[in-house]
């Protein structure tokens, strides 16, 4: 038998490698019993991901500061997504170099546009910052974060948003014609029950939404609009104008827990809402973020406090109403920028999803530090 050169073995057993501890998310799901309801079978695209990264290049005088900064130097993540002109548009929260450590430095909403869903180009300033007005105390020195976009049926799109000023974060929503152009609302519990939530600790607002005619638009339930929120529990609100809200509350007048975290599961530490729920043909798809807690009170298939992608159905005819969640992640971090980044545990954390060309596109952040994208083609709605 002829020699195998060092070189030539190298290589074979580099490849081996890599084949074994490169596991891709059909792999990671292949072997999981999803049920029906469930959508899993995202896909990112080879060579694509990140889609948006850091750019110390681009500039921005801020009103507040009184000074340029560089707006998206340090991290680009966790963005909002909608469709307008057959584009899919992103609203990426980006964060300059302000500050030393997570949760310091202060966010702006960068604005990024793709023909495709995988290739974009941005707008060199932000679109959604603090500013000089009426909620400059909740939204300085922090900032505004977390963006999850959804639309009216006559094409008005309503962001909530987290606003954030380095002391409490609070659940705020803005609406705007043309995803450039946005009206800032407040905090969306500053009425409901007597401001008794207006200063309560909240964040993620999912409203639920529907198909028609091709288009993924905000959907009413017995004559109300319904969102999902929170972050440690998952729990739901109701509104007549999609710019107040109220939490519904359980017989003790406290709030209603819909969704909890589970001991020895992905989701031990906190669920926290997604993009915009979906109701489908088996009821409402809320898509969450689960962190996993240390040790045997969370799942030891996973790092601790790593975050990983969920998924649970709810009822239709009472949205508080779960009716089945999966037991693994659908999603979880892969790649190298995935794992680790400004959040050192890795995330891949989901906030905007999108129905585009008869596929979703789902945008997540990694890592807090850099944005990614997969793809979901179902074969029917």
């Amino acid at each position: 038998m002829k020699n195998i050169s060092f070189g030539l073995l190298s290589i074979i057993l580099v490849s081996v490698f890599i084949c074994f501890s490169c596991v891709t998310n059909k792999e990671h799901n292949s072997d999981r019993n999803f049920p029906d309801w469930a959508w899993t079978d995202f896909q990112r695209s080879d060579g694509i991901n990140p889609v948006i990264s850091p750019d110390p290049a681009t500039l921005f005088y801020c009103p507040v500061a009184q000074d340029t900064i560089d707006w998206e130097s340090n991290d680009t993540f966790n963005p909002g997504v909608a469709v307008r002109d057959n584009r899919i548009v992103l609203l990426y929260r980006a964060e300059d170099r302000s500050g030393k450590e997570i949760s310091k430095r202060i966010s702006r909403l960068g604005y990024a546009f793709s023909d495709d869903g995988l290739s974009f180009q941005r707008k060199l300033t932000p679109v959604f910052y603090p500013d000089n007005d009426f909620m400059r105390e909740l939204e300085f020195p922090g900032g505004c974060e977390d963006p999850r976009i959804a639309v009216t049926e006559d094409g008005m799109y309503v962001m909530t948003y987290t606003a954030w000023n380095q002391d409490k974060a609070r659940l705020c929503v803005a609406t705007s014609p043309d995803l450039e152009q946005w009206t800032k609302h407040g905090p969306v519990f500053a009425a409901a029950h007597g401001g008794k939530f207006r200063d309560t600790w909240s964040k993620a607002g999912s409203i639920i939404t529907k198909i028609v005619d091709g288009k993924q638009v905000i959907a009413k339930i017995k004559g109300k609009y319904w969102m999902y929120w929170g972050e440690f529990s998952t729990n739901v609100a109701v509104s007549d104008d999609l710019i107040n809200w109220e939490p519904i509350l359980d017989e003790t007048g406290e709030l209603k827990i819909s969704l909890a975290p589970r001991p020895g599961k992905f989701d031990s530490q906190l669920v926290e809402p997604g993009p915009p729920a979906i109701v489908t043909e088996h009821g409402i798809l809320l898509f969450y973020n689960g962190k996993n807690k240390p040790g045997e009170e969370g799942d030891t298939e996973y790092i601790p406090h790593v975050y990983c992608a969920g998924q649970a159905l709810f009822d239709i005819q009472d949205p508080t109403k779960l009716i089945d969640r999966l037991d693994k992640p659908f999603f979880v971090p892969e790649s190298d920028f995935e794992k680790s980044g400004q959040y050192p545990d890795g995330t891949v954390f989901i906030e905007g999803m999108a129905f585009f060309n008869n596929k979703w596109f789902l945008y997540y952040g990694c890592a807090d530090s850099r944005v990614g994208v997969a793809v979901y083609s179902p074969g029917s709605l």
